[in-house]
């Protein structure tokens, strides 16, 4: 077992990095993580934090606590052992913010996988701050799984959804590569709106032409246009929808295997997510993958 290691550490390759504290949350992102490792042929790290709340007098207590931790973390860490084939799993034990130590993986990592609360998790629909914390200042991309319990392999899964907006290279590269390991087609969503029209008392109202949905049509076409390329075997599927982002984004999640969006990678202690990204994976019950520009 890796022994407990200082904050903003990295560790040299840790691959695909699953946070893991033994809820089903967890256990939902470890199952994501081990299929993620093998798609990827990639180690994967079982990450777990613990904390102590006594003071440091209390050195039994403490002792007490660490031991816990590292059963849950050889749990974690059996689990994928046993449910992988080929995978390399390390294990990683920290004291500690697990937000913290998320993040300094993440410096190396391929991928981190969070789920979407914790056991401390009290309503089911609202991501946590682990959560939130990791996708806002993560320097690889995040997944955040969505749900409880082991995830449904389904004998059709349903597609890779990338949302596009403009200036989404970083979007899409991930969006496709994930198509192509998981052999499913891509949809990417473009939302588009008619632009305000103003007219006063006298005026004949104005008629709207389609000339923006020709436009946003045109747009996501350029957009996929050299990744269909350097992708040709990822069948794409193209969904201009006229409404707001997030609304467009949603409803084009029901069935999807992975929401892929966007995010500026925050600085400072303050960041947060966007105003679409958040409400979104609070919204969806699909994985949705942050990935920073």
């Amino acid at each position: 077992m890796r022994p407990n290691t200082p904050a903003g550490c990295p560790v040299t390759d840790p691959g695909v990095v699953v946070g893991y504290d033994g809820s089903d949350f967890a256990m939902q992102a470890l199952d994501w993580a081990m299929d993620e490792a093998e798609f990827r042929d990639s180690p994967i790290t079982v990450c777990h934090a613990w904390q102590s709340p006594y003071g440091a007098g209390d050195e039994d207590a403490r002792t007490s606590l660490q031991h816990a931790a590292e059963h849950v973390l050889w749990h974690g860490a059996e689990c994928a052992r046993q449910c992988t084939t080929g995978v390399r799993v390390r294990e990683d034990l920290f004291e500690g913010p697990a937000s913290d130590r998320l993040v300094a993986l993440s410096e190396t990592a391929g991928l981190v996988v969070v789920g979407s609360r914790g056991l401390s998790g009290a309503a089911r629909r609202v991501m946590g701050s682990v959560a939130g914390h990791v996708a806002t200042h993560a320097l690889c991309p995040v997944v955040v799984v969505r749900g409880t319990g082991p995830l449904p392999h389904r004998r059709h899964p349903g597609p890779v959804v990338a949302g596009v907006g403009g200036g989404d290279d970083h979007v899409l590269a991930f969006a496709y590569h994930e198509a192509a390991l998981r052999g499913l087609p891509l949809v990417a969503v473009h939302a588009w709106r008619y632009p305000a029209a103003a007219w006063s008392a006298g005026m004949a109202p104005m008629v709207m032409s389609d000339v923006p949905g020709r436009e946003a049509v045109e747009a996501l076409e350029a957009a996929v246009e050299p990744w269909r390329a350097r992708y040709p075997d990822v069948r794409t599927l193209l969904k201009p929808v006229e409404g707001p982002v997030l609304d467009g984004l949603a409803g084009a999640s029901p069935g999807a295997t992975m929401l892929v969006v966007g995010a500026t990678r925050a600085r400072g202690m303050f960041g947060r997510l966007g105003s679409v990204t958040r409400p979104l994976i609070d919204a969806v019950t699909c994985p949705v993958a942050v990935v920073h520009c």
